[in-house]
């Protein structure tokens, strides 16, 4: 095998790995949580997110992230891989301390912010701002995306299970299986759950703090964890409300956020 082939694989494999680390609610779920947020935001958040990306919508913006690691550049491959979570060094609460030299979705998060309000950023910037800052806002909805370093399970990608009978590991059931299992596309999910979220709902989840989303997952994560290395339908019962949720929080701070961004 040539070099060219050799360097090719490498990075193939590379991509395999991080994304097995790092990939949170899948598409469908960030979709969800990116089309939930465009119906929440202000008129003047709307405008200027349209001034950005043009028709493209916040649900196909939120996956962007995700849908670029297969890229062969170094800044999908490398840099930007640990922007898709963050591991704390203390239960629950996140510290300075916790984000490691490279960044984590928290410092990501803060530089996307100052980017989307910088004038003098260009056009291409600000895409890029915002697609990470509907994804990133989602990804910390996600409660295996908030891991627990003295687990060292990888947000859960380390416990291997069988689900429904099949192979998968604790962190894939949250990203996707439970919400593929709904058979629904994202468009219907997203409609059903937001018909759902109430005017009481709207103002308890009004944190525009990373922080409070953090430590609610992290809350969240603990209970995650299943009692056998087999689950299906009793497991599913009981965690799907927390995914529906939790998808349903992170499109209205997504919203929010970007309202109090642009309004700014």
């Amino acid at each position: 095998m040539s070099l060219k082939k050799l360097s090719q694989l490498s990075l193939l494999l590379a991509s395999l790995v991080v994304s097995e680390q790092a990939l949170a609610w899948g598409a469908m779920g960030h979709r969800v949580t990116g089309d939930i947020a465009e119906h929440l935001l202000s008129a003047d958040a709307k405008k200027q997110v349209e001034a950005i990306l043009g028709v493209e919508s916040l649900a196909e913006a939120a996956t962007y992230p995700d849908d670029m690691r297969s890229s062969p550049d170094e800044f999908w491959q490398k840099t930007a891989n640990p922007w898709h979570y963050v591991t704390l060094k203390h239960p629950h609460d996140y510290h300075s301390d916790d984000a490691p030299q490279q960044g984590d979705a928290m410092t990501a998060l803060a530089k996307f912010s100052a980017t989307l309000q910088d004038p003098k950023a260009s056009k291409a910037d600000k895409q890029l701002a915002l697609r990470f800052i509907v994804h990133i806002i989602g990804d910390l909805h996600q409660p295996l995306h908030v891991s627990d370093a003295a687990r060292n399970d990888k947000g859960g990608n380390t416990i291997k299970l069988k689900y429904f009978g099949h192979d998968s590991n604790l962190h894939k059931v949250w990203d996707s299986e439970m919400l593929d299992g709904t058979d629904l596309s994202f468009s219907e999910l997203s409609g059903w759950l937001r018909k759902y979220i109430t005017a009481d709902e709207l103002k308890a989840w009004s944190s525009l703090e990373p922080k409070d989303w953090i430590r609610e997952s992290s809350e969240l994560r603990e209970k995650s964890y299943p009692t056998g290395d087999e689950v299906s339908w009793d497991y599913s019962f009981q965690q799907m409300p927390v995914v529906k949720k939790r998808l349903q929080m992170g499109g209205v701070r997504i919203a929010n956020y970007l309202n109090a961004l642009f309004a700014k």
